[in-house]
């Protein structure tokens, strides 16, 4: 038979035990750090507020999808494509800091999506364009690096990433100041194949940075639309139909490639059990009907300076409409999340019996 003593010291031993080994499960769940103080409180019945009740363990819940994007703050990141560029020209006032230079504009998605959620962090803005990848880590115009815009407070991050890597504006701009007759613009395919191939390592390191910086967010890629027609029958700004299918063909391939990796990415997460999420959202088809060379395109045409003989950046950009389309797969991808249960967790407090 135990005596009173030695039945006291192996209870303690079971709880502090059983401790442990909540602490060891919940670690590899990711919880937050504050969790394991309130775990000790009630299982090892120490140090516990006033009121608390001894044993009670606070209750952990899975976030739906909405609730893990709106917990923390929304991160805004990328290129062009989500600063703004195809309308900054009609902004009278930069967005924040440097955006004069990153060409930020309020009628971006990005303005959009914020006003549709309320993030419990707020929401920063601080796409940039011109952006590729290794720019995005290490920092622009002498503007402080944007994965450095992130922290372990950022509950959703977008960004659109990959397109200046692929060197797509120097590709369009070769298809166009060229002879009419001429092959220039597929001649380019090789190289722009090899840069295209060597964007799975560059768009990995991204995903990979995000996550150690921000481990419970939901990421979410938004790919590039079809800038021209399917089936296109007319020349455009020089372009010959068969440049153009040519043109959506590269599109494609880049969507394809950086989509690869980034559902890649979200099936290593989901498989170690671990919260946020790595999520893609094909843009390819979204301005179908509305490209360039449409009656009512989403993308704006090429716009030359009057005098200087030089294209605007805008050229080939989303238009306001293009931007509110943009903004409706955002807002859409955020309600519906990434087509799995997320292990994003939320403890509450015990009440009070």
């Amino acid at each position: 038979m135990l005596d009173e003593a030695e039945r006291g010291t192996r209870g303690s031993l079971i709880r502090a035990g059983a401790a442990v080994a909540i602490g060891v499960a919940l670690a590899l769940a990711c919880l937050p750090l504050g969790v394991y103080p309130k775990l000790a409180c009630a299982v090892l019945d120490a140090g516990c507020p006033p009121g608390s009740p001894a044993g009670d363990l606070p209750r952990v819940t899975r976030l739906t999808a909405l609730q893990a994007a709106q917990s923390g703050a929304y991160v805004a990141l990328g290129d062009s494509y989500s600063s703004g560029e195809g309308v900054y020209d009609l902004d009278r006032e930069p967005v924040n800091e440097g955006a004069d230079r990153c060409h930020r504009a309020t009628g971006s998605y990005v303005p959009l999506v914020a006003k549709t959620y309320r993030f419990g962090g707020g929401t920063a803005f601080y796409a940039c364009s011109g952006a590729t990848t290794r720019q995005l880590l290490a920092g622009q115009h002498g503007q402080p690096p944007q994965i450095s815009r992130v922290g372990p407070g950022a509950s959703l991050v977008t960004l659109s990433i990959g397109g200046n890597d692929a060197g797509f504006t120097k590709v369009l701009t070769g298809c166009i100041v060229k002879l009419p007759w001429s092959s220039a613009c597929v001649d380019q395919e090789t190289a722009v194949n090899r840069r295209i191939d060597e964007l799975r390592t560059s768009v990995l390191r991204v995903l990979r940075e995000l996550r150690v910086r921000a481990p419970q967010a939901r990421v979410i890629v938004l790919g590039y639309p079809r800038p021209f027609p399917q089936d296109p029958v007319d020349t455009v700004d020089n372009l010959s139909a068969a440049d153009q299918r040519w043109l959506n063909g590269v599109t494609r391939r880049l969507n394809d490639t950086v989509g690869s990796v980034v559902k890649d990415f979200d099936r290593t997460i989901a498989a170690f059990g671990a919260p946020g999420s790595a999520e893609y959202v094909d843009a390819y088809e979204a301005f179908s009907g509305h490209e360039v060379g449409q009656p009512a395109p989403y993308l704006n045409g090429l716009a030359m300076e009057v005098g200087e003989l030089r294209v605007n950046a805008r050229s080939y950009h989303p238009t306001g409409d293009g931007y509110r389309r943009f903004a409706e797969l955002i807002i859409k991808q955020i309600a519906d999340g990434p087509g799995r249960p997320l292990n994003n967790l939320q403890l509450s407090q015990p009440t009070a019996g």
